[in-house]
């Protein structure tokens, strides 16, 4: 019971929209667990937390018109939180980069997808990734969180 008031709490915290169809009702609940326990692990508290599945041109066009850079990009994240310690943000996501850097990094298309949702959240506890120790400090994290992942909801207690 309390695993389901737990789910209930972060269902409303927690949501993924647009071209999300492709994650079912587990797979959503999972990621909001993994995300949630990310969150007090680095002691943030969701307030509002938005993925937005999306096309490589549809977030080109955010990319551009935001940012005004001129490139595909597998994730944008916006903070809109005015408040340390709480998580605030839009995340926009394209599933064709995800599928696409999968295939060059010879990885699942899960393990990537926790790789990228997690990546936006920890910009959102300000990771940074602009040079080279930003960038080694957020693939640390990004890899911490996919062991987690990996814990929680794919490893068999017999396997060690």
């Amino acid at each position: 019971i309390l695993y389901y008031l737990l789910i209930k709490y972060i269902l409303e915290k927690i949501h993924f929209v647009g071209k999300s169809k492709f994650l079912n009702k587990a797979q959503r609940n999972t990621y909001r667990v993994l995300l949630d326990n990310l969150c007090q692990e680095h002691k943030y508290v969701i307030s509002s937390l938005n993925y937005v599945f999306m096309s490589d041109d549809e977030l080109l066009e955010i990319n551009q018109q935001s940012l005004n850079h001129d490139d595909y990009t597998d994730i944008i994240t916006f903070d809109l939180s005015d408040q340390e310690g709480i998580i605030d943000g839009e995340i926009y996501i394209s599933k064709d980069r995800i599928h696409e850097n999968a295939e060059t990094y010879k990885t699942d298309f899960e393990e990537e997808l926790t790789r990228v949702i997690s990546h936006g959240l920890l910009h959102l506890m300000g990771y940074k990734d602009k040079n080279e120790s930003d960038s080694k400090k957020m693939r640390e994290a990004e890899n911490k969180s996919i062991q987690m992942w990996k814990h929680m909801f794919y490893m068999k207690p017999n396997n060690k």
